[in-house]
């Protein structure tokens, strides 16, 4: 469903928690606290929280009542910031039509419709921050949909 891989997905996972629970830093939760209401695997999730932590995304304190919580306001973080230092989105996109096709002459006929797609993710990840995670309950797009 994504353009990117495992280790961007389980940072955006784990660093959504992380905006749903934020209020500037005092509420801190441990790499097994965040792997246990994600389900996801504690040593992956221990590693990823490590990695954002030296991108400047999060911020954490060893030992009891020690935790991480976001170094920044979730509107302050875009998809984008996440992705592109763990899944780099720059690569060129390959034609389902094989390397004689597109770049070689006349583009394939999926060529412009696979260019707006591209910018249209990019766009996406660029304009979309953890703040979409944030919202009370009671607004989040699946009650708003209802």
């Amino acid at each position: 469903m994504t353009r990117f891989g495992k280790t961007a997905q389980t940072a955006i996972s784990a660093l959504s928690l992380l905006a749903e629970v934020y209020d500037g830093g005092r509420t801190k939760l441990s790499s097994s606290e965040i792997a246990r209401r994600r389900r996801l695997p504690r040593p992956i999730v221990a590693k990823i929280l490590t990695l954002v932590s030296s991108l400047d995304l999060v911020d954490g304190t060893q030992g009891p009542g020690g935790g991480y919580w976001l170094k920044r306001r979730p509107q302050e973080i875009s998809l984008l910031d996440i992705v592109q230092e763990l899944d780099p989105i720059d690569r060129e996109i390959l034609c389902p039509f094989g390397p004689g096709w597109c770049g070689r002459g006349e583009p394939c006929p999926l060529h412009a419709a696979f260019e707006k797609l591209d910018a249209d993710w990019n766009s996406y990840l660029r304009t979309t921050t953890l703040a979409v995670f944030a919202l009370p309950a009671a607004e989040t797009p699946a009650r708003r949909r209802a």
